[in-house]
């Protein structure tokens, strides 16, 4: 099989903090938003927490958007055959989601207990944890929330003046020294 058809291996990394990006509602009112770490989903389960939703929900008027999409083919080898002989074998769809990335977001005419409990039906159903979020909370970096605080100031330095060396004289403090000239002048 040509190269360009299969994509290697190897794992690019999840952006696991550091961005508030994809972290607040963009289109809706109320979201589902990964709560504990950084994993990969499959498209299947992604499709068991959206029917959970639908099913809640059934009867309403509403919009469901879906922030992630199953993008990355994983591959996979039968069990007990030996290393090498290639990559494997297509498996299924899946996507990688960032720790605290908004999933699923949900518009209409719907009240916000009812909201809370379909994405709490699909959180179950989905691996991981899950937190319910509201149009007009705060960005978060990596598990923190930046409610008040800038994105600058989570990046500063902890400590604003640098500690000084062991054994070197610092500008402020003057020498303990004092000169013995027989200059007039001193």
């Amino acid at each position: 099989m040509p190269e360009k058809k299969r994509s290697r291996k190897g794992r690019p990394r999840v952006p696991t903090g550091g961005s508030a990006r994809g972290t607040t509602m963009v289109w809706g009112d109320y979201g589902l938003r990964m709560a504990d770490h950084h994993r990969r989903v499959s498209a299947s389960q992604l499709k068991i927490g959206e029917d959970a939703i639908k099913v809640r929900l059934k009867g309403m008027r509403y919009r469901l958007y879906k922030r992630v999409c199953a993008s990355i083919g994983v591959y996979s080898s039968g069990n007990e055959v030996r290393m090498g002989k290639g990559k494997g074998s297509f498996d299924h769809w899946a996507s990688r989601i960032a720790v605290s990335k908004v999933i699923f977001e949900l518009k209409g005419d719907i009240h916000e207990q009812v909201a809370r409990d379909a994405f709490r039906i699909a959180g179950n159903k989905m691996p991981g944890m899950y937190e319910f979020v509201k149009k007009g909370d705060p960005p978060v970096v990596g598990i923190t929330k930046l409610d008040g605080v800038t994105l600058a100031e989570l990046k500063r330095p902890r400590r604003k003046d640098p500690l000084p060396m062991p054994g070197a004289e610092t500008a402020e403090t003057p020498s303990k020294t004092t000169s013995t000239s027989t200059s007039p002048e001193a």
